[in-house]
This record gives C-alpha cells, structure tokens and sequence, in this order.
C-alpha cells in the first residue's frame, strides 16, 4: 500500500509502498556523507523510490539537476511521482534503465554519483524478487556498477556509495581498478564500541592515491 511520507526537510515528501522495498537509514546516511559543490550535476543509480537523490538535493544548496536510474519500473514510476508531488520536474528526471544499459547521452555527464547498491551475496530465498533485486546482487555486481559510475562520471567526479564493511578490501579493489580513486571512507555501526556493519566511501575519477578515514559513525537506527 502506498503512503506520502514527510522527508522532515522543508516542506519535501516521498512516496513509499509498503509492500515493496523501503528505503532505510543506510540511504539517509550516504545522503548526508558528502556535501554538494556550485553547479553539481547529480545521479543516483539504484535509486529505489529516489531518496537519496530526493535527501541529497533537500540537504544542500548548489545542485543543478538530478538523475535517478532505477531498473524496476513501478519503482521508476513512484520515483516520477514523487518529483511531481514536490514541484521538482525541472531538477529531476527519471531513468528506468539497468546500469549496465545507461544511454550514451550520459557519458561523462556526472560529477557526483551517489549510490546504494545491493550489496548482499544469495539468490532470493524467502524475499518477493522485487525486494531480492534492491538487496542482493542478482541483476548488478560490483564490478559493473563500478564500469557504470567510471563510464557516466566526468573527470574529478566524485563517486560516493555505502556498501557492507565485511566487503570493504573488495570495494576499494574494485574501485581502483575502474580508475576510482578512494579517497574518503568511513565505517559505520549500529552503538558505540560494536562491530561495524556498513562503510560509506567516496572515490574521485582520476584521482591521487590517498584516503582519509574518518572516525566511525554511530547510526543507532541501524
């Protein structure tokens, strides 16, 4: 069932299904990771109902447009809806499209791409496919989202994603091997002193070897 859910950032709402996948805190906190630079021209790829896109844009000042890429198409289609409920069509535009086939048109047309990937390993086992896709890597690994945000991302574009921390040595591998110098990271656990369960990490096109690991993130909602 379908609700309108205050984003509690101004006047901004979201349209979410109950019966699909709800996006949860991992999103807001990727949102919240990096800040928007003047004329920053944004996509988020995997982008589910669209809150990150919708939360990055919310939060910060300077955004010139936003691209949501999302393969199910009654996820696209809520995501189109929502843009219209918040009176952002000449900021936003949605893509119901997999990564893997983005249109030539976006080559280079990025220089921050945001993304919260399925990142568990298994096939469906008790989740509806809906909700398997959006969690486990069934239809996009990581190499081809890393080929995908290498491909759409300008020189010195930033690539930010949040991914599980047991992964992370795979994630920064993969990453450098697409030219995505990781440059930020940060681990993410659910109270203080407890195992991490997710890291956030920013990668730059091009870039300089070098990464600043900031202290962990407390996500009590976790």
């Amino acid at each position: 069932m379908e609700v309108i859910e205050n984003l509690l950032i101004g006047d901004y709402r979201i349209i979410q299904d109950s019966e699909r996948y709800r996006f949860t805190s991992d999103s807001v906190l990727l949102s919240r990771f990096l800040k928007a630079k003047r004329g920053e021209t944004v996509a988020d790829f995997c982008s589910g109902s669209g809150i990150v896109g919708l939360h990055f844009y919310a939060e910060n000042r300077g955004v010139n447009s936003v691209t949501l890429f999302e393969m199910q198409r009654e996820l696209a289609d809520m995501s189109r809806r929502t843009v219209a409920l918040n009176g952002l069509e000449k900021t936003f535009t949605v893509e119901n499209v997999r990564l893997q086939e983005i249109p030539v048109c976006y080559t280079e047309k990025f220089s921050l791409i945001l993304c919260n990937p399925p990142y568990e390993r298994g096939g469906f086992e008790n989740a509806t496919p809906q909700k398997a896709v959006c969690r486990k890597e069934i239809t996009l690994s990581l190499e081809e989202l890393c080929l995908a945000a290498k491909r759409c991302l300008k020189f010195g574009g930033r690539f930010a994603l949040i991914h599980r921390a047991d992964r992370v040595s795979e994630v920064l591998n993969t990453l450098h091997e697409n030219a995505l110098e990781p440059k930020q990271l940060q681990f993410v656990s659910g109270r203080e002193g407890a195992k991490p369960y997710a890291v956030l990490v920013a990668a730059v096109k091009g870039g300089k070897a070098g990464v600043n690991v900031l202290p962990a993130l407390v996500n009590r909602k976790g």
